[in-house]
């Protein structure tokens, strides 16, 4: 019999993570990292890693990402959750340097032979992205979960903190949205094999672009889309810049199996947790519908970064996505003064 991943997890993906809103409330008391004066990023602005200054020319990025499956097939379930791990050290302007495997298995329900498929879905990936797994953690858990502790570096001029964005800089995002329709359907039987083959893909590919747009002075902040959705990341960049954001919905990219899927009504539970916590930081247009609202807030796994450039750098960001094997990679809006807000027209 043909083993069923999602069935073990109450959620998937990155659409398993906290609501931003009580995440807020829980880190709302924690110690901050003042006291350290290496410590160049923490979680003050809800960046990507953490940020630790060795010496004047290389700084250690650090990010962990693990969740519950998003898939059903082992191999590809670990693929995607290590290159959705990865993808923080890319969205600091960092290059990967190693990794540890995050396992929680339940092993009464789950063969030996799935958890390796699992771990060896994972380890492939790292070896495409050129770090080994070097070790790890595991835990008898109730669900499936598997993620990455990643590690890299950066030189402390190359880095791309979420708080520098500027008014009058464009956005440019690398992937296409709406894998979090795109895993609804798959959980409820209804996602055909060629959408599926697309999903794969999109999780799948490396966001190695963020290392190379790090040496670009005119890009000024970097950001990857994952479980807050594209509402949520947008904001979080104007909260941490203090800028405000519009963007144009009919030049937002797109997975074309999704897009019907939204029209037709599918969601995720993690979108109307999303716009919870990120919809008084947002202006909609009059009339506008619920299914592109949910597009708006739709958990990403594994998504693409969202780049804030000068205007006169926009063309050679979206050149870098290109050659990187990124063709969909487009402008979708721009940072403008103001209160934090995100305006959508």
């Amino acid at each position: 019999m043909q083993i069923r991943l999602t069935e073990y997890a109450h959620g998937g993906g990155c659409g398993c993570k906290i609501a931003p809103g009580t995440l807020s409330q829980v880190l709302g008391e924690s110690a901050a990292g003042g006291m350290f004066p290496e410590l160049l990023v923490g979680y003050d602005h809800a960046d990507d890693a953490a940020v630790y200054r060795l010496n004047d020319s290389q700084a250690l990025v650090a990010t962990t990402d693990f969740f519950t499956p998003v898939v059903d097939d082992p191999f590809d379930f670990g693929r995607i959750a290590a290159t959705n791990a990865i993808s923080d050290i890319y969205a600091m302007g960092a290059s990967p340097l190693m990794a540890l495997a995050v396992v929680g298995m339940p092993v009464n329900k789950l063969s030996v032979e799935v958890i390796q498929q699992i771990l060896s879905g994972g380890e492939a990936v790292c070896r495409e992205a050129g770090i080994p797994i070097a070790g790890g953690h595991s835990i008898d858990s109730p669900e499936p979960i598997y993620g990455l502790v990643a590690l890299g570096l950066v030189h402390p001029e190359r880095l791309k903190r979420n708080s520098e964005a500027r008014a009058g800089d464009e956005l440019v995002l690398g992937k296409p949205l709406g894998v979090g329709i795109l895993s609804a359907v798959l959980k409820d039987g209804r996602l055909e094999p060629a959408e599926y083959a697309e999903m794969i893909d999109i999780t799948t590919r490396l966001n190695r672009p963020g290392a190379q747009l790090s040496t670009m002075a005119d890009v000024h902040a970097i950001t990857d889309v994952t479980g807050f959705g594209l509402l949520g990341h947008v904001l979080e960049i104007c909260r941490g810049s203090k800028v405000a954001a519009r963007i144009a919905f009919d030049e937002l990219p797109f997975v074309e199996s999704a897009l019907r899927h939204a029209q037709s009504g599918s969601v995720t539970g993690a979108s109307a947790r999303n716009w919870a916590s990120y919809g008084a930081g947002a202006q909609l247009p009059e009339g506008f519908a619920d299914w592109k609202r949910n597009l708006l807030t739709d958990p990403q796994t594994s998504g693409g970064l969202l780049v804030c450039c000068a205007p006169d750098a926009t063309q050679s960001v979206i050149e870098v996505f290109r050659q990187g094997g990124f063709e969909t990679a487009t402008r979708i809006g721009r940072l403008v003064a103001g209160d934090p807000l995100v305006e959508v027209v």
